[in-house]
């Protein structure tokens, strides 16, 4: 196992300095090594998302959160990725979920205030008394 977890640290290195592409690799041996923990499955979906495949980083996020659904930056990571993928309504619902498990965060409180703007207001017609 010590090689998978020198796998992971080579893929956060990589992720840390910019080269998510480079880290999926790393990352996608340790998440397939380790399919039940969630950091793995979280690391990998952040370099996912880095490489712009927010499909996939969905269903690392999704499973990093199957493992542990208190894991706000997995929720946040789904909403990111879910926004990204034009899917606004379940995004502001994974982004709430974040803030509410770590209130004060502002990349959640700037991510959710993004996406809930572009949800327009919903307005009922207006009811005619029957005296207007």
């Amino acid at each position: 196992m010590a090689v998978v977890y020198d796998w992971y640290k080579q893929g956060m290195a990589l992720l840390q300095a910019g080269d998510a592409r480079a880290a999926v690799t790393l990352l996608e041996r340790v998440a397939k090594a380790e399919p039940d923990k969630g950091s793995a499955r979280e690391a990998l979906a952040r370099a996912y998302f880095g490489s712009r495949r927010f499909d996939a980083a969905l269903e690392e996020f999704t499973a990093a959160l199957d493992i542990s659904p208190a894991n706000d930056y997995a929720h946040f990571g789904a909403g990111l990725c879910l926004g990204r993928l034009g899917r606004i309504h379940e995004a502001v619902g994974h982004l709430r979920m974040a803030n509410v498990m770590r209130p004060g965060n502002a990349d959640y409180e700037d991510a959710l205030a993004r996406y809930e703007s572009r949800i327009p207001n919903v307005r009922l017609p207006h009811a005619r008394l029957p005296d207007e």
